[in-house]
């Protein structure tokens, strides 16, 4: 906090000589409040332990904003456990706790039914050109991002920049200094994070140590966006500090035909990751990524959409020397295979394929949408190509988004999921149970002001 305060008091000068030198100063107040209750369950045909829990959070904060560029933002959030299962005691069966429920609340103080996090504490100047903050904000690039898919979002403490001289060109950078991870209720050091969340084996099949043990203190990204006649393509380094350095790039084409208001579309991924500096640790048995990790990943998507239907087909595949690994308590897979509730980071090698149906109802501002996954993951058994001892799985997601028009403020979400082993006739219950042969179900409602 005290570093926050003092980058503000620093920047506030150079910000204030930028402003157009006007007689009448204008402040304006406006609240923000964001509600949101989530409902989440997790059911197995066979004798595993079933959870449910009812969450709720409320956020309230305010900004303040000076002429035309200038802002200030702060927010809290509390959340409640309004009613659970024993969400926090382990499965009889395998002895491990549930991996989805849990996360609505404080990984960090397992069983506190109310808690509190202070989240937002930035000030920002925007202007057609510039948007500069300082402090705590939100957070949306290829592998540190919101994965908003709990009570609260990750936030990133530290600096954004992003200079866009054009309407082709867009060059940002982000300076990260700490982390709200999603799920926790305090601030950490990108080292301290990692780890929150499950840390499954390290590469000689043995419990991962990184926990605890892992040095990090910061994370830079650059990225270059450029905006093209028919589509754009985004190119961005992300470094690590002590752990990897990912470079990414993404290219979006569209084929528009004006007549119909139909459109084809296409996309590219090209990944590579290294390790570096001692992967979080010196000590091979608490390291978080072995150095000498060399990483490719492809993904690539062909779509087509109208007004009211899209659809598209994807596939990525990933190859190298070591696993892909990007710490899941700082965002969620950027590839074009990425189904909501699983992940396919922590992998030597893996191949997927997944298909996207939605469609929209106009007048009632409905959507409805699947996913349909196959993912070939590298032999269970195989601990240093296959970090989280994951079977190969195909998975089926049936969403429902409602935005009622008299309720503006309003919006549902409904997710209900099924992934089930495929090729793997006899798996141990803990190869299964937080994994495979399950039905998951989420009911989301927002309600936000500003």
């Amino acid at each position: 906090m005290k570093r926050i305060l003092m980058g503000i008091m620093l920047l506030s000068p150079f910000f204030l000589l930028a402003q157009n030198q006007e007689e009448e100063k204008k402040i304006t107040l406006t609240p923000l409040v964001h509600f949101r209750t989530f409902w989440m369950s997790t059911t197995y045909p066979s004798e595993f332990k079933d959870d449910y829990s009812l969450g709720a959070s409320l956020s309230l904060g305010a900004k303040v904003a000076y002429r035309s560029h200038w802002s200030l933002e702060s927010s809290y959030r509390a959340f409640a456990d309004i009613w659970s299962s024993q969400i926090w005691e382990a499965s009889p069966i395998t002895g491990r706790r549930n991996r989805y429920e849990i996360g609505l609340f404080d990984l960090q103080n397992p069983g506190d039914r109310v808690f509190g996090s202070f989240e937002k504490l930035n000030l920002r100047y925007k202007n057609k050109q510039w948007n500069v903050a300082v402090g705590r904000m939100d957070i949306n690039t290829p592998w540190v991002n919101p994965q908003d898919g709990r009570l609260s979002p990750t936030l990133m403490e530290g600096v954004s920049i992003s200079y866009k001289p054009n309407n082709k060109w867009t060059f940002s950078g982000w300076y990260i200094d700490r982390l709200r991870v999603r799920g926790t209720s305090q601030w950490a050091n990108p080292g301290e994070s990692v780890g929150i969340f499950p840390v499954a084996r390290d590469p000689n099949g043995m419990p991962s140590q990184y926990f605890g043990n892992t040095t990090s203190k910061r994370i830079t990204i650059v990225q270059l966006t450029r905006m093209l006649p028919k589509g754009k393509i985004e190119i961005s380094q992300t470094q690590a500090h002590n752990i990897s350095s990912t470079f990414w790039t993404e290219w979006i084409h569209r084929w528009k035909e004006e007549r119909t208001e139909e459109s084809w579309f296409s996309g590219i991924q090209i990944g590579y990751q290294s390790g570096m500096g001692e992967g979080g640790n010196a000590d091979p048995n608490f390291q978080f990524k072995d150095p000498k990790d060399k990483n490719w990943l492809l993904s690539t998507r062909i779509g087509f959409e109208t007004k009211r239907w899209q659809s598209h087909l994807n596939f990525t595949k990933t190859g190298g020397k070591g696993r892909w690994l990007n710490p899941r308590e700082w965002g969620k897979d950027p590839w074009f295979t990425f189904i909501p509730r699983e992940r396919n980071e922590g992998y030597e090698n893996f191949e997927s394929l997944v298909l996207y149906l939605e469609y929209i109802f106009p007048k009632s501002n409905l959507t409805i949408y699947t996913h349909a996954g196959i993912n070939w993951l590298p032999d269970i058994n195989d601990a240093a190509a296959n970090k989280y001892a994951f079977p190969s799985y195909r998975q089926i997601n049936l969403g429902l988004k409602l935005k009622p028009n008299r309720w503006e403020k309003l919006d549902f979400h409904l997710l209900v999921m099924n992934k089930e082993a495929i090729n793997a006739p006899q798996l141990t219950p803990a190869q299964q149970y937080n994994k495979v042969g399950m039905i998951h179900i989420n009911g989301i409602l927002n309600w936000k002001l500003n």
